[in-house]
């Protein structure tokens, strides 16, 4: 599944001052999917706490 939302954090992650990260939203539409799969496909290693 690849969604438009992906695409935004990388440009986020590559800019040079970024400022820090909130994801907000309505419950089960798929933050904490996005956030793990950004974690996964842009950084070596993922630390998940809930």
């Amino acid at each position: 599944m690849k969604r438009r939302l992906l695409i935004e954090l990388k440009k986020w992650k590559n800019k040079k001052e970024r400022l820090p990260l909130i994801i907000k939203g309505a419950r089960q539409v798929g933050k904490t999917w996005l956030l793990k799969e950004f974690g996964r496909s842009c950084f070596g290693d993922v630390c998940y706490i809930n």
